[in-house]
């Protein structure tokens, strides 16, 4: 269910029924020269539609604003201020629990919001909230495994074989194959002087381009089969988040011993 899709009334029965909200974030950003700006926000979104509508729960609407200030030098990016972005997500995911959700999966759609949304989750500790996050972590060993055996390229990450048949299944009139590099774009390394290291800087230091593997190799029927797995793993997770109790009871174990250390009582 979609929640921007859903009258008022409707609404307030999926939240009795699913009591889960699934939103997905993707950003806008440079894709190599043959995919849209929306790609990461779009197949994203998708992915958790079609989760959803086989372990029901409420999709958010579509979302493009997380962690990309790696692509501000191409035109397209949104980019938010850091503190900005932060109180933004957290104010959604607020509204969200107003709403009455009491289980948020935040899925990520784009790599660059790893460690934002791991941060976002461990921020829920600072103030006690009426719903527990929970983040996938992506494919089990057995579906990684499948994954592997549909792609025929080595080397993965952005705007790649994998992404572009995602979106080459999911809007091939967005994609433009004639534009897509006659090259792989493998890692430059220019950081590499400076071992085991990340700087804000490392993603652009391999891939100046916003490009990063090899999409050739690209087709609608591999983006239907990868999709498949993804979502066959997303609809597992939303049933576990269903069923689980531990977490919840466990944050409000948490706050009960932090509240007692201030001597507040529970």
């Amino acid at each position: 269910m979609q929640w921007e899709h859903l009258t008022s009334d409707d609404f307030g029965r999926a939240v009795r029924e699913t009591g889960v909200c699934v939103l997905a974030l993707g950003v806008l950003e440079r894709h190599s020269a043959h995919l849209p700006l929306g790609t990461d926000m779009l197949n994203a979104h998708r992915l958790a539609c079609l989760a959803a509508a086989r372990e029901p729960a409420v999709v958010y609407p579509q979302w493009c604003y997380g962690q990309i200030y790696e692509a501000r030098c191409f035109p397209g990016t949104v980019t938010l201020a850091p503190r900005l972005l932060l109180e933004l997500l957290e104010a959604v995911l607020d509204e969200i629990g107003r709403n009455g959700f009491r289980k948020i999966i935040l899925l990520n759609g784009h790599g660059g919001n790893t460690h934002l949304l791991s941060f976002l989750a461990q921020c829920s500790l600072w103030d006690r909230k009426p719903y527990t996050l929970y983040v996938p972590q992506g494919l089990s060993e057995e579906r990684r495994a499948a994954w592997n055996a549909i792609t025929e390229s080595a080397y993965h990450g952005h705007a790649c074989e994998c992404e572009t048949s995602v979106t080459l299944a999911n809007y091939p009139d967005l994609v433009h194959m004639e534009r897509v590099p006659e090259d792989p774009a493998l890692p430059l390394g220019r950081l590499s002087e400076v071992p085991a290291n990340f700087s804000g800087i490392s993603w652009y230091a391999n891939h100046p381009e916003h490009y990063a593997g090899d999409a050739r190799t690209a087709s609608a029927d591999k983006g239907r089969r990868l999709q498949q797995l993804q979502v066959d793993q997303l609809v597992e997770f939303i049933a576990a988040v269903k069923q689980d109790r531990v977490a919840p009871m466990l944050e409000s174990e948490f706050f009960a011993r932090e509240a007692a250390m201030r001597g507040e009582g529970a």
